[in-house]
Order: C-alpha cells, then structure tokens, then sequence
C-alpha cells in the first residue's frame, strides 16, 4: 500500500497518517536526525506555525504554553522497510485494517506525529527533540532554555488506552582499576578480579524479593568489559561499564552511595545520572487523560515503565505531566515494529481533547 493509500476509509486521520508515513519513511538513528526535524518543521510551517530548528537540532514550535506536547525524532538503528499493510487479524488489534511497518513507527515517530498533528489543531507549544536514545541533549538543551510550561505532555508509547506516570531513574558509570603485573599463580587478586568481585557486591547488595515489582527494584547491569596485561607488561587494567536503575523509592545519591560501599579497590567514574519519577494519578494531567479515554469508549490504565524517558528531565519545571502515545511498547526496538493505524488516529483524537482540557 503506497501512501496516497493510507486512507481506509472516511473516519482516517489522513493528516496523521500521512505526516507518520514520511517521518518513518526517513531514517533518523540518533546524531541524524536533520531531514526528519525538516520534515517535521515543514509541517508546522504549512500550517502557518512558527517553528524553528534549533543550535542543538530540536524542533521548536512555540504558542499557547497552557500545554507542551513534545516527543523526540531520533530512532535506534536498523532497517525495516517501510510499508503498509492490511489485516483482520483483531485477536491482536484493537481492530483490523491497515498497519505500519518500519523502524519508529512505535518508538517514538508515532507518538511525534500525534502530537504534531494535535498541537497544530489545538494551537499549543510543541517541540520534537533529539539525542533520546542515547543522551537526552534535546531535552536538556529544551530545559536551560525555554520557561516552564503549565503542563507537558512527553511522547513515548503507551499505547491508546494507557498513559504513563512513572519512569526509573538510571546511574552509569566506569569501574578502572591497576594492579602490578605478576605470575597467575599468585594468590593476590589483579585489578580484574577486583572488579568482578566489586560487581559482584553490588548485584548481591541490590538482591530483590523475586515477587517485587521491576519498577520498584533496583536493576544491576554490566554494559561492556575490558581487562588484560598493559601495553608495557608492568601492570593488569580493568574497566567496567555499568547501569543501575533506581526506583522512586530512592535517590540517584542513594544509590551510588551503596556501589560506592562496596569498593575495595580502584574506583567508579559516575558519567550518567537521571532521577526516577512518578506523578501522581490524581495530577490535572491525568485526569484529564481518563476522561478523554474513557470518552473513546476505553478503560483507562495507569502505568509504570521499568526504563528512563525525557519525562524523567522535565520533572524540575515541576508542572502536570505524563507520557502519552501510540504504539505497544513491546516493539520498541524490535525487528517487527509496526503500528496499528487506527491507533494513531484514536492517540491523535484523545491528544486533541486532552490539550482542550488542559
């Protein structure tokens, strides 16, 4: 199916449609993201908005700030070819008719275009960020310089009937350690074992009750490992690149003061490092997000996610917010991420009441 096809039928959000298919069309892995921001900005311009792209590549398209709805443009590499397809299949659609395929469709050019398209109806502040998938530069860069909102509305996939109220928070750093070269035979621990053994406290001081919630554990990951005799042969070096990811219930300084407990040699780089959040399901956000699924004939679920967001960055501006859009979470990332269209078109329609309420 082309996308002069994406039509099928009279109920479809064209506009959206349309707008998702180019924006998918176009890859935009992390650090590329330049022709979709300029699609995207195109976008705002036919529609007579005031838009920008700015020093750091975000698009920015300000106006009523009772509500800011932003999503980022950058995907995670790999290719899916792009394509519409139609199905019946409603044991796993919400209804059967034609699907997206390719790579964003899910995380998070879905959830963009919905709130593009929403933003451009309604007539309030919008911005597509950049660097999501790997440092969040849009959204810092969003933070320093613009005033708070009165409310933001983030876009990650939560799909139609779900809106997102928490996200872990996340600690990475670098283990280094040196220790002298020397014989294996010796019974002294080489700077390799010192930071598997470092790790290996650390995982056991995290240990959780199996019947825990994820959200509510902290999650202990090695990322990379590298160790071995030095280019001289006068010493052994190990580095360790690490994740933790904190729940609400802690701080980030709680956290790494706990790795840091744990030290019995070398030391830890701490590089990376995002508070949990959570708001409440009583906030203005939320409200107004139950009644607008509701109104659209779903039951609405609050939900929790085990990972980190630009969410997690907008809590200082300390104003309603949630995260909201399109999209099975499942396929995030996934070789068969696709989108269901008549999702969009319902994510599209509750964003619109959800920004006239707010």
């Amino acid at each position: 199916m082309t996308r002069a096809a994406l039509a099928s039928d009279d109920s479809a959000d064209t506009e959206a449609r349309g707008l998702l298919y180019d924006l998918v069309s176009i890859p935009s892995p992390t650090g590329e993201e330049r022709e979709a921001a300029e699609r995207l900005a195109a976008f705002f311009e036919a529609n007579d908005r005031e838009v920008w792209i700015d020093d750091v590549g975000n698009v920015r398209a300000p106006a009523d700030d009772s509500l800011l709805l932003t999503s980022h443009i950058d995907t995670v590499p790999g290719e899916i070819p792009v394509r519409v397809e139609d199905t019946d299949d409603v044991s796993e659609y919400e209804a059967d008719g034609p699907v997206l395929w390719g790579r964003g469709s899910v995380d998070a050019t879905g959830p963009l275009a919905a709130m593009a398209v929403a933003a451009v109806r309604t007539g309030v502040s919008f911005a597509g960020v950049v660097g999501e998938e790997v440092d969040s530069r849009g959204a810092h860069h969003l933070v320093e310089t613009r005033d708070a909102p009165d409310a933001v509305i983030n876009g990650e996939p939560s799909g139609w009937d779900g809106v997102t109220l928490g996200y872990r928070g996340i600690l990475s750093g670098t283990y280094v350690a040196t220790s002298e070269s020397g014989h294996t035979s010796r019974p002294e621990p080489n700077a390799i074992q010192h930071g598997l053994g470092w790790w290996n406290r650390v995982e056991d001081r995290f240990e959780h009750d199996p019947y825990e919630p994820t959200f509510e554990q902290v999650t202990a990951k090695p990322i990379a490992v590298d160790g071995g005799t030095s280019e001289d042969g006068l010493s052994v070096e190990a580095t360790l690149d690490v994740q933790l990811r904190v729940p609400p219930r802690l701080s980030v300084a709680d956290v790494r003061e706990r790795a840091d407990a744990e030290l019995d040699a070398g030391h830890v780089n701490w590089h990376d490092s995002v508070p949990p959040v959570m708001v409440s399901p009583r906030s203005e956000a939320a409200r107004a997000f139950r009644v607008a699924i509701r109104n659209a004939g779903g039951d609405p679920r609050l939900l929790r996610k085990t990972g980190t967001s630009d969410m997690n960055l907008f809590a200082p501006w300390d104003v309603p917010m949630a995260t909201y859009g399109p999209g099975d979470s499942d396929r995030d990332h996934a070789p068969d991420e696709r989108l269901p269209l008549a999702e969009l078109d319902r994510a599209t329609a509750i964003l619109e009441e959800v920004a006239t309420r707010l």
